[in-house]
Formats: structure tokens, C-alpha cells, sequence
């Protein structure tokens, strides 16, 4: 993620045309969520922010909160801040997140064996970053967990108990080191991120496990035409000592999180964002993951996973470049999603 100049010396995102940089949009956003998967089922919710932008270098900021209910009976809802200060010196993230969640496998594990799980949880992860030199930023991140998994059926709880997959609680802090040149967090056009980052979990800190994780994110985008972008990425995830539901996942769309799992996982995705319109455009993407190292749960021959889809995007937010985004992907085995939510995947 030719780069722009420093994010600290850039000016606010300019103002549409017939706009003068004079006239505020309103700083309220409400949007609808929806997504369809046939493992999870259909998902109906929304999300309300409040957008604000504390001196005219700093990136936009949100506030807001989002609510799911599916098909599956399965309840979500979070509250969320991500703010940027001081002239963009400064960026803190909040997110609190609880849930019951009733997940369907249908091949859980590769081990060809249906699985049905009530999982409860509830969740509050934090980070504060702090720009040192040009575009790289330095900092700190903690999470806590209560993270339960119950079988529907006792068939579903012996494939658990045979799996070795528990419920656990875990609680981490761990450290960032972040690049950062795009020129907007929601949409950018140009420049390249990095994030280099760990969590350590451990007893000590009031958790049930202890284990340590370790992600690395690169993105980089490319504007060229009459405003396409070209967006790469390339992220890791790479676990030590972790319990069975605590692994590496497949993280690419069209995919249920934590059907797939191992200690570790890499992928690399590409994306067209071709413009259509100030406000419309239409993207394609592909992708594939990869799944690798030894643990008593990986039992699926299965080693690389591909996905691929298309999207249609709308600028709600010219001023601030936000936008909403339906896309469908997807994968193999029957893995497939259509999503409609805020902002592109990455």
C-alpha cells in the first residue's frame, strides 16, 4: 500500500465537485449489513457512526455501533471507535464485540464429519499507535476474550471432545509496528501499509491458555487510467503453541472463519478497482490462501485454498472518501458469501 507525500503533510481529502470546502456533510452514517452465506445463513443488521475530524491532518475518525441477526438464530452486536489526532500523530482503535453465534459445518476440519456449535462470546480488543518518523508508527495492543464452544448434539460435542477443540478465555498484550502512506484509510488511491504485529497470551494476564501469535500485513495500491486502482496484499498469520481454536484461519472472503484451521496460514490477494463514476465503480478480485505446519486438528489433505468475485461500490462519504460495498465471492467446496457492508475488505 508514484507514493504520496507523508500522511502528516497532506491537506483534508478535497471536496467533491459543486462542493465548497466551505460546506460540512452531515457527520452521521447509517447503513444497512447484510450477508449471505450457506454455512452461516443470511445476515440482516445495520451500523450508525459518527464521523469526526479533530485538525485538518488527522484522518477521519468513527465512532459507531453494528448489529447482526441470521437465519441461524445467531446475535451480534459491537461498538466501535477508530480515531485519529494530533495531527495524525496520534490513532487509537476500540472495539467491544458479544455475540451468540450458531455456527453449521458441513466438512469441519476436512475431517468429512458435519459439525453444529453454539459458540458464546464476548470480546474487547484495543490499540494505540504513534507516528515516529515520516509514515511509521510504533505502539501497543491488548485483547480479552471469553471465547465458549458448545456442540448442538452430543455427536457434535464427541466431534469436538476427538478434536481436541475448547472453549477457552484469553487475555494478551502485545506490540505494532506500522507504515502507513496511503492516502486514506477507507479508500486510498496510492501508497503502501505494513503492519508488523503480536499478541502474547498468557496466564499471567488473566487468561485460561497461554500461547503467542504473530501477523504480517503488507498492502500496497496503484492508481492509473481514469481512477483505477490496482491493490495488492500479502498477510501471515503465524501461531506458536496455540490451542486448537486459536489457529491460524483462512482469511479470505467467501470462507467461514475457523472451518480451516492451522498453525499457520499466508495469502495473497490482487484487486481492480475500476471507476465508473465519482460515485460508482465495480471491482474483481482473486486470491488464495495457503494453510501449513503440524497440529493434531489439521486432518484435511487440503493445503491451498482459492478465491475469486466481483463487488459494486458507492461513495457515501465524497468529502471523507467512505464508501459501501456488495461483493460476491467465491471459493471451493461450496464456499461462497455475498456481502453488502461499509468500505472495502482491506
Amino acid at each position: 500500500m508514484p507514493l504520496p507525500a507523508a500522511a502528516q503533510d497532506q491537506p483534508a481529502s478535497p471536496a467533491p465537485a459543486g462542493q465548497t470546502s466551505e460546506e460540512r456533510s452531515s457527520p452521521w452514517l447509517l447503513l444497512p449489513v447484510v450477508s449471505s452465506n450457506p454455512k452461516l445463513g443470511t445476515a440482516f443488521g445495520g451500523m450508525g457512526a459518527f464521523l469526526h475530524r479533530f485538525d485538518p491532518k488527522s484522518q477521519p475518525s468513527l465512532f459507531g455501533v453494528t448489529y447482526q441477526y441470521t437465519s441461524t438464530d445467531s446475535q451480534i452486536a459491537g461498538a466501535f471507535a477508530r480515531t485519529s489526532f494530533g495531527a495524525d500523530h496520534h490513532r487509537i482503535i476500540v472495539i467491544g464485540a458479544f455475540g451468540y453465534v450458531k455456527n453449521d459445518y458441513d466438512d469441519y476440519l476436512g475431517t468429512g464429519q458435519p459439525l453444529k456449535t453454539n459458540d458464546d462470546l464476548r470480546a474487547l480488543a484495543t490499540r494505540y499507535i504513534y507516528r515516529v518518523a515520516g509514515n511509521w508508527f510504533v505502539g501497543a495492543q491488548s485483547s480479552a476474550t471469553n471465547y465458549q464452544v458448545l456442540g448442538e448434539s452430543a455427536q457434535d460435542n464427541f466431534l469436538l471432545e476427538t478434536l481436541g477443540i475448547q472453549g477457552f478465555k484469553s487475555s494478551a498484550l502485545g506490540a505494532v509496528v506500522m507504515h502507513d502512506s496511503r492516502d486514506s484509510q477507507d479508500m486510498p488511491t496510492g501508497g503502501w501499509y505494513l503492519n508488523v504485529n503480536n499478541f502474547a497470551y498468557r496466564e499471567a494476564f488473566g487468561g485460561e491458555v497461554g500461547f503467542d501469535a504473530y501477523r504480517i500485513d503488507w498492502r500496497a495500491f496503484w492508481r492509473h487510467g481514469g481512477g483505477h486502482v490496482l491493490a495488492l496484499r500479502q498477510f501471515n498469520w503465524l501461531t506458536d503453541d496455540a490451542p486448537s481454536g486459536a489457529e491460524a484461519a483462512v482469511m479470505l472472503p467467501g470462507y467461514k472463519i475457523g472451518e480451516y484451521l492451522a498453525p499457520h496460514m499466508s495469502s495473497f490477494e490482487a484487486e481492480e478497482r475500476w471507476s465508473l463514476h465519482p460515485r460508482w465503480g465495480v471491482t474483481l478480485f482473486g486470491g488464495v490462501a495457503g494453510l501449513y505446519g503440524e497440529s493434531e486438528t489439521t486432518v484435511s489433505g487440503r493445503d491451498f485454498y482459492p478465491t475469486w468475485g466481483a463487488g459494486l461500490h458507492f461513495v457515501i462519504k465524497p468529502r471523507e472518501r467512505m464508501l459501501v460495498n456488495l461483493e460476491y465471492a467465491a471459493g471451493i467446496e461450496d464456499n461462497r458469501g455475498l456481502y453488502l457492508k461499509f468500505g472495502y475488505g482491506w
